[in-house]
């Protein structure tokens, strides 16, 4: 357990600098802004909705439903809201104990000495894991690792167990594996691809069969219990996959074309080129994470068109070092004079004795784990000298081939889900996405250490290959904490990532820049980002937003009109863009463009609740005119319209209290109060609300009522002059002249800007008391 303690606590202190990091990037969504995290909203509401709170069977949903990684947002929300250094001490937490675990398996399969902590020091200290650790978000990653070593672990358990322990004990881990690998596909979706994994376990690690022997196992079908168990392993697969279907509607989700620009080819030549080209890309981000980027969509990675991109040369140089390693892994081979373990040289005795097998091929087969088994033809001759206990008690290690092949497949397998070769995903590249697979990468990386150092000669060779190991952790370890400052804020994060994604970092910086008052860099920051990407709606709205703030209106339009010709359905921009209208005075403009907003649907859209949001708005504006314009019951009817269609994060006192005005001029009094009310129940410091039921309160004489209202709403807000404004023309109104004089001053002296403010103060204090 030295080695497990080790790793994990090198994990842990590697990362013991994002514990006071902010929320970045995609935790906003995930955690900042999803109302399923929220106490009011019921807890049964994560098994219904994505990660991202929005409804799993909504045309628009993301469609990744993670509900035990939300109910762990949800129990930090619970322990501290929205203090983000509870988030990052879970993840950091997180990964020590997937470091401990993926240090256990290294032992299984490399033996208890230095390339075992070698594996697990890499896994650690690699820097590929800055964006699973350091982004809140990446604690899907996190739980799904830690489900798949769990369920991999007890797997390998039951195997060794086999022929050595009861029925019951082996179903118990069996089924144990079985569990585990659904929590991991409910913590994120390619969790469930440790099953596959723990068949290539038992399969090449366990049996030892190279590829003659498990075509010869399917056509003889002479193991009877290692097929039965893959094909539960295979069922077990299968119906997870399909409840998974079923429950997010039998529908596979849509993404736009700059999340993965490839996919949105028409060319099949493009898209083979271009998808065969990602796993060399993110190969090598394992080999060398030199350049890391919180983002890798749009044209970060321009699209391969023709067979005369150079890179192919890259792809074709991946793909046949690829095959080569399988090939060593799956070739059989004789067996061999020398067996390695743990780097020590062990040489067959006469009588048929071995040592452990810890890396060079000997076709060493265990016939307690192998009774019915396809055995192969240079099986070890242990058990006919009377070894079988020696065999019982301690399972040799894998050979260096098996070890390569389930590497392989560790580092394949889990990958495949986010190589477009099922379905297209939303993403071009997602270093998060290889916190799983980067496991068979260490597991490469310190197999091939150890055959170097077996067959170097002792001496300074060896001791200069140990030096290089502990250099390669040490370097990783340096870029991961340095890596860690970019994930402190999101200054920070999009500053670093302008090399790799200029389009986004630069749209996403100028966003940050504004929130700080920055107005002129952040205006600047978007146009950089058009710059690299001139068709971008969000960028374009956005940049609209800040001109319409700096009361640019002819800018802010030309913004607008550009973004809802990039995407028509961006609602907000048809909002701002009916406002500005509307208080330009071009209202039949106006009008039309809410009525347009208002028809759009949310069929496919990315965050439906925010559409909702602005759709709504757009509805309480057109309402807001009409009521304006003295067209009271059309006004009810698009407020009517506008209830129908709030999502449940929208505020609703304002269209409450304008509901109760479209009452009140219709003389509708006992309607009317009941919707003043609702808005006070929506948010009970609404001020509006307050002063315009007192004002229906004095209407229907109840006096006292309506003076406690005018007085709640001044205490709210002393310092509105609106409020002395309302309460001064009530106390007018009851021939308190003095008192309403005192109102008028003090209402005139807060608003001296506002005209209806100065106005009516004006006219109070003209009336001569009596």
């Amino acid at each position: 357990m030295f080695a497990e303690s080790l790793c994990g606590a090198v994990a842990l202190l590697l990362y013991v600098n994002t514990l006071g990091a902010d929320f970045c990037y995609d935790d906003s969504r995930a955690v900042k802004t999803n109302q399923d995290l929220l106490p009011e909203t019921p807890w049964t509401n994560i098994f219904y909705d994505d990660f991202w709170g929005t409804l799993l069977t909504h045309s628009g949903s993301h469609k990744s439903y993670r509900p035990l990684c939300t109910l762990s947002f949800r129990l930090n929300h619970a322990a501290g809201g929205l203090e983000p250094w509870g988030y990052h001490l879970v993840n950091v937490a997180l990964h020590g104990a997937v470091t401990g675990l993926f240090t256990s398996l290294a032992r299984l399969l490399l033996g208890g000495g230095p390339w075992s902590l070698l594996a697990g020091l890499l896994f650690a200290s690699h820097p590929i894991h800055t964006e699973a650790v350091a982004g809140v978000v990446g604690r899907a990653d996190e739980g799904a690792a830690l489900f798949f070593l769990l369920s991999l672990l007890c797997y390998a358990r039951h195997c060794r167990l086999r022929g050595r322990a009861g029925r019951r004990r082996l179903a118990a881990w069996f089924l144990g594996s079985l569990g585990c690998a659904a929590c991991g596909m409910l913590w994120k979706e390619l969790g469930v691809t440790v099953l596959a994994v723990s068949a290539l376990y038992d399969v090449c690690v366990f049996h030892r069969l190279k590829l003659r022997q498990v075509v010869a196992l399917l056509y003889e079908r002479k193991n009877v219990r290692l097929l039965l168990n893959v094909f539960l392993l295979a069922a077990w697969g299968a119906v997870l996959l399909a409840c998974r279907f079923y429950w997010m509607g039998n529908k596979p989700p849509n993404f736009s074309n700059s999340d993965n620009p490839a996919a949105d080819s028409p060319s099949l030549l493009t898209r083979t080129l271009t998808f065969s080209y990602l796993p060399a890309v993110n190969f090598w981000l394992l080999l060398c994470p030199n350049r890391l980027s919180f983002d890798w969509s749009m044209d970060a990675l321009p699209l391969i068109r023709s067979l005369a991109d150079w890179r192919n040369a890259h792809t074709a140089a991946f793909y046949l070092g690829l095959l080569s390693l399988a090939r060593f892994g799956l070739r059989a081979r004789r067996p061999a004079k020398a067996k390695e373990t743990n780097g020590k040289a062990h040489h067959q005795h006469a009588n048929g004795r071995n040592g452990n097998s810890n890396g060079h091929s000997c076709q060493y087969t265990n016939h307690d784990h192998l009774n019915d088994s396809h055995a192969d033809a240079h099986t070890n001759s242990g058990e006919q000298n009377g070894t079988r206990q020696h065999h019982e008690s301690r399972t040799p290690l894998p050979t260096t081939e098996n070890v390569v092949v389930f590497s392989l497949g560790l580092l394949a397998i889990p990958f495949l889900p986010a190589t477009n070769l099922f379905f297209y995903v939303g993403f071009v590249i997602a270093e998060r996405v290889l916190y799983i697979p980067s496991m068979g990468f260490c597991l490469l990386v310190a197999v091939g250490m150890r055959c170097l150092y077996v067959r170097l000669p002792r001496g300074s060779a060896r001791t200069f290959l140990v030096s290089c190991s502990a250099a390669i952790v040490l370097l990783f370890g340096v870029k991961t904490v340095l890596r860690n400052r970019d994930w402190q804020n999101e200054e920070m994060l999009y500053k670093s990532g302008i090399y790799v994604n200029p389009a986004k970092a630069w749209g996403n910086l100028g966003n940050v820049l504004k929130s700080q008052g920055q107005m002129e860099e952040a205006e600047q920051a978007y146009r950089n980002a058009l710059y690299y990407r001139s068709n971008m709606a969000d960028m374009l709205y956005n940049l609209g937003l800040l001109l319409q703030e700096s009361n640019k209106f002819s800018e802010a339009l030309h913004y607008y009109k550009l973004a809802i010709g990039s995407r028509p359905t961006l609602a907000s921009a048809y909002l701002n863009t009916g406002i500005i209208l509307m208080n330009q005075g071009r209202l039949d403009e106006s009008k039309r463009t809410f009525l347009t907003c208002a028809d759009i649907p949310d069929e496919n859209l990315k965050d439906p609740h925010a559409h909702k949001s602005s759709v709504t708005s757009c509805l309480y504006n057109l309402g807001k005119l009409l009521h304006e314009q003295g067209q009271q019951e059309e006004a009810l009817a698009v407020f009517e319209e506008a209830i129908q269609k709030m999502p449940r994060q929208f505020a609703p006192q304002s269209l409450y209290n304008m509901m109760g005005e479209a009452y009140i001029r219709l003389n509708k009094l006992t309607e009317a109060g009941h919707w003043y009310r609702e808005s006070l129940r929506a948010k009970p410091d609404h001020i509006p609300a307050h002063l315009t039921y007192g004002k229906l309160l004095a209407m229907t004489g109840q006096k006292a009522e309506a003076e406690r209202y005018f007085l709640k709403a001044i205490r709210l807000d002393p310092a509105k002059g609106n409020c002395y404004m309302h309460y001064g023309q009530f106390l007018l109104e009851e021939s308190r002249l003095l008192e309403a004089a005192e109102m008028a001053q003090k209402a005139a002296r807060l608003d001296s800007g506002e005209f209806d403010v100065v106005f009516s103060a004006a006219h109070m204090l003209s009336i001569p008391p009596p």
